[in-house]
């Protein structure tokens, strides 16, 4: 049962306009007020500056597409995926593992979007991949696990995913890829089934959204803030790019990070950059740890 952005679930809306708002507007009247300041400032999106855009975009998806929207939607995709057959992993040593370093970095990403994370190990050793949908689910494949030199690389993967999540990446796509009228629609409870259907779509596509290549820079900054942050080398995302470009070049069948998240010289230059910009600290770099994971995974 989804909620809308005004706390109203599916069975609800037929009464709808009988709920009050706290200064006397109904709160359909209220959020049809929103909904129509909102769509003046997408009109005015093409004067922005990219960063007054990202802004506005992020205020969007934050009204029109609730946490519990988002939390269904993630939901349907980690059911789509089981349908899918997909092998979680059965090692309770190595899922703790994941756990905790996660736990690492959404400490710091809820100081800027309080989510309800869960982290769930995905059993295939030839996909470099992790992924974290709406709601805060976060799939780390045992492919990402083996191919890393450290936890810093792992934690700069996982961050960039988590970063996606906290700046409403789906979300803000969601409108973009919908259009404003279809999201406003889904926000009133018209569309009942719409996020249903993108939750199966989503899990079809491997559970990605076509971010475009300014959110993926975005997120890639966040998962360098976030590993500094956790006391990590926030260099390990750009290490980790680096290695699997020398190794694989730009694509390949165990690149799946990479077929869907370009690797290129500017994605490795900007975390640099940002990392001497914003004099990002953290030495860490885990070894011994995820050695020992490894091992573990090398005893299924």
């Amino acid at each position: 049962m989804l909620l809308s952005n005004g706390g109203f679930t599916e069975m609800d809306t037929a009464g709808v306009e009988n709920r009050k708002h706290p200064h006397g507007r109904s709160c359909y009247g209220w959020l049809m007020l929103r909904t129509s300041l909102l769509s003046l400032l997408v009109l005015s999106l093409a004067a922005c500056t990219a960063t007054q855009r990202r802004d506005t975009e992020k205020a969007v998806a934050r009204t029109l597409i609730s946490d519990e929207q988002e939390f269904q939607l993630g939901f349907q995709v980690h059911e789509e995926l089981k349908k899918q057959n997909i092998q979680f992993l059965n090692n309770p040593q190595v899922e703790l593992y994941v756990e905790q370093i996660a736990k690492k970095l959404t400490t710091e990403a809820n100081k800027e979007r309080a989510v309800e994370w869960r982290t769930y190990v995905i059993d295939d050793p030839n996909t470099v991949n992790a992924f974290a949908t709406p709601g805060g689910r976060i799939y780390v494949y045992t492919g990402l696990l083996l191919a890393a030199d450290n936890e810093a690389e792992v934690i700069g993967v996982m961050g960039h995913e988590i970063g996606h999540v906290v700046a409403r990446h789906s979300a803000r796509q969601l409108v973009a890829a919908n259009g404003l009228q279809s999201v406003i629609d889904m926000a009133l409870g018209k569309n009942t089934n719409e996020l249903a259907k993108l939750g199966a779509g989503l899990a079809g596509k491997g559970a990605q959204l076509a971010y475009g290549r300014d959110m993926e820079l975005e997120a890639d900054q966040y998962g360098a803030r976030y590993a500094s942050r956790a006391g990590y080398d926030p260099r390990g995302l750009a290490t980790f790019f680096e290695k699997l470009k020398a190794k694989y070049g730009d694509t390949g069948p165990v690149m799946t990070f990479f077929s869907t998240h370009p690797a290129n010289s500017q994605r490795i230059n900007d975390v640099t950059a940002l990392i001497a910009a914003e004099q990002l600290g953290g030495a860490e770099l885990g070894v011994a740890p995820l050695q020992a994971v490894k091992a573990q995974l090398g005893k299924k």
